[in-house]
């Protein structure tokens, strides 16, 4: 694949003024941005990656065509992983919600430096060292396992306390508070560091992390630069808009970890084999190639990676348990929505409400016993929560007056001011009522 220096100085040119333009118009003022936008551009962004793989289709071939698209879709199914570490990251710190912005887009740009430096070596190893496809592809193979022994075990391996936060928090001394948006301010008369940037070291340096997983992986797709770069590239574009878009659906789907796990052991066989193919260790069949197994081709590939992500969203999404996530999570979701809702909303809003609860609560018996116990952490937490906002219902439609709204951290059901009843956990049982009990 011949690429041109012209070539690769436009493509540097656009990535760095889609990066430009995400700073200049979307965060350098802080807003939280509304569903509507994230999912606007969230399009846009695939659309451009999209038609960049036109672009190769045209000038290159359909053969690295399609190695673009398998490694784009690849990176997008491990950068969408990522995110929940990000969530856990911005939520440990408790980072506001109109600042995630600036902090995701710098994740996002630090990232994009840190894998080119890691591409340029790669390819640069690879192209001396045929054997580094055996490491590549043992290091993703023993990947996908200690996924799918995460989730044998229950065990969480994306919590904050991680080894970069302890070591951030242990020799970055921030304040206790957050400045706007700022990296640094003055406590006492002296400058200080923020919590701000504490945030921003541990996003990079868990973006690090990332790609010990995500090179492998693509240079188990493509070996030419290239495709590996723009395919990264592209596939980090987007993803702060991504971010707003899915956050609170992630956690619906329950079977991505094993998807993952799937497509990461796949492509690391994907090496191994091609590794084979291209023996020179004098210590395998005497430094002679191996030519069985057969290699897998790029059109398999892409034909695996875009199957497992459809199978392990389609089971997230059906089975037993993602069907009562959803029940929860929306009983969970409408019941702080409605506390929530600012003394001036209208009847209709909290009508709407009101009605989308009385559906959840209806489906709540049908949610077996051991799913209750696994999606509910506190069940007197989440009782107190539907019952605060069956009780601000109530008295909205018995008053015509709006109660106070009340705000519910996100990462927890207590509402504060509230204590938990442990002897009445009717909602979670699916007896009790709601908001939208009317």
């Amino acid at each position: 694949m011949d690429v041109s220096p012209l070539v690769w100085g436009l493509t540097i040119a656009v990535i760095i003024g889609m990066l430009a333009f995400d700073y200049f118009f979307h965060v350098r003022k802080a807003h939280e941005p509304h569903i509507r936008e994230a999912a606007i551009w969230s399009a846009i962004y695939v659309g451009v990656a999209l038609i960049f793989g036109l672009f190769v289709l045209i000038e290159w071939g359909g053969v690295y065509a399609t190695e673009y698209y398998a490694g784009y879709i690849t990176e997008k199914a491990l950068s969408v992983d990522n995110l929940f570490v990000f969530l856990i990251i911005m939520a440990s710190f408790k980072v506001p919600r109109a600042d995630q912005q600036k902090v995701l887009l710098f994740g996002i740009t630090f990232a994009l430096v840190a894998r080119t430096a890691f591409i340029f070596i790669g390819a640069a190893a690879i192209n001396q060292l045929a054997w580094l496809f055996y490491i590549f592809g043992a290091f993703l193979v023993f990947t996908a396992i200690g996924l799918i022994r995460g989730e044998l075990s229950g065990e969480d391996d994306d919590e904050a306390d991680n080894f970069i936060v302890r070591t951030a928090k242990k020799y970055m001394h921030t304040t206790d508070y957050y400045d706007g948006d700022k990296l640094f301010t003055y406590e006492n008369g002296k400058r200080a560091m923020t919590p701000m940037l504490l945030v921003m070291v541990c996003i990079g340096g868990t973006d690090i992390l990332f790609a010990f997983d995500s090179i492998p992986a693509i240079f188990g797709l493509t070996q030419e630069t290239y495709l590996v770069f723009t395919a990264v590239a592209f596939s980090l574009m987007g993803l702060r808009q991504l971010y707003f878009l899915i956050d609170g659906m992630l956690d619906r789907l329950i079977y991505l970890s094993w998807g993952l796990a799937v497509i990461l052991g796949f492509i690391g066989y994907k090496l191994i084999v091609h590794a084979l193919h291209e023996n020179d260790l004098p210590f395998i069949n005497g430094g002679e190639a191996v030519h069985f197994p057969p290699e897998v081709t790029i059109g398999q590939s892409l034909s695996v990676i875009v199957g497992v992500l459809l199978v392990t969203v389609v089971a997230s999404l059906l089975s037993p348990k993602g069907r009562a996530l959803r029940v929860v999570d929306g009983l969970r979701r409408v019941s702080k929505e409605y506390i929530a809702l600012p003394k001036d909303a209208s009847d209709e809003q909290r009508q709407k409400l009101a009605a989308k609860g009385a559906a959840l609560v209806e489906k709540m018996p049908s949610i077996k016993g051991k799913h209750r116990d696994e999606l509910i952490d506190d069940h007197s937490a989440y009782q107190d929560l539907v019952e605060r906002a069956r009780g601000a219902h109530q008295e909205y439609e018995r008053t015509g007056e709006a109660p106070k709204p009340v705000t519910v951290p996100k990462d927890t059901d207590a509402v504060p001011g509230t204590s938990s009843d442990n002897g009445s956990d009717t909602a979670a049982n699916g007896t009790g009522s709601t908001a939208a009990d009317q």
